[in-house]
């Protein structure tokens, strides 16, 4: 694929892992021209995250912010930021002005699959690694899924009760990549959210973690949210300049 003009992209992990799974998206990504950035969340609180996920943004405009899982709901808080020109939700969540993912998450539709959590303990929630596969990520390979289970980061319970604000998609173009195998996120949870917030959608089979098995798929979405806002941004700057002739 020809290198695309250049974008900021920032990129940010949910719960339970750390911003590594992003590698194979990276790679897609920097290899089209993009600058991109990962963001390491500590996953033990919303403002703690959002903090941190501003500090990674520094000076670049027009950003593209992409969240996945529970990072959807840290983009949806840190988004609002004039830096950013839009939000790329992956299988995320996707808040409204006072619902946090407990909210989100408290009334399961019937026969939806449960996330096998366990904890809380000293604050903190984490998979059991026995179910990480089958919940999380169920189309990687076993030795890559069971190194995930065992590498687990914390999620704290601050961080899934933490409460959206004001969402940044109610005033900036969001896209989003459902996926139809997931079941730590119900598929059908996904196209309500990503429906009430107005988002491109694109749906694609795959596990939770499809951010790490099908990465040209993720980065495809990710590719035109960049064109799109590429495209409204000239558009402006050709009238100008077709009435300056």
């Amino acid at each position: 694929m020809a290198k695309e003009s250049a974008a900021s992209v920032v990129l940010v992990h949910g719960g339970f892992v750390d911003g590594s799974g992003w590698e194979g998206v990276h790679a897609i990504l920097t290899q089209r021209g993009h600058r991109v950035s990962i963001v390491q969340n500590a996953t033990t609180s919303l403002a703690d995250d959002v903090a941190a996920t501003k500090r990674v943004m520094g000076n670049d405009r027009g950003l593209i912010l992409v969240g996945h899982s529970y990072g959807g709901v840290v983009i949806t808080e840190a988004g609002t930021d004039p830096r950013v020109a839009a939000l790329v939700y992956i299988a995320g969540f996707a808040p409204d002005a006072g619902e946090s993912v407990g909210t989100l998450i408290a009334n399961p539709a019937p026969g939806a699959p449960v996330p096998p959590i366990v904890g809380p303990q000293d604050g903190l929630l984490s998979l059991d690694r026995a179910k990480f596969r089958a919940s999380f990520a169920a189309d990687l390979p076993e030795s890559k899924a069971a190194f995930m289970a065992d590498a687990q980061v914390p999620w704290g319970v601050a961080a899934l009760e933490g409460k959206v604000t004001t969402p940044a998609w109610r005033s900036k173009p969001s896209w989003y990549l459902v996926s139809t195998e997931d079941r730590m996120i119900p598929p059908d949870a996904q196209r309500a959210m990503s429906k009430r917030a107005g988002s491109t959608v694109a749906e694609a089979k795959g596990s939770h973690s499809i951010y790490v098995s099908q990465p040209a798929v993720v980065a495809s979405v990710i590719s035109k949210a960049i064109a799109a806002v590429q495209s409204a941004t000239a558009k402006p700057a050709e009238r100008a300049a077709g009435a300056s002739r």
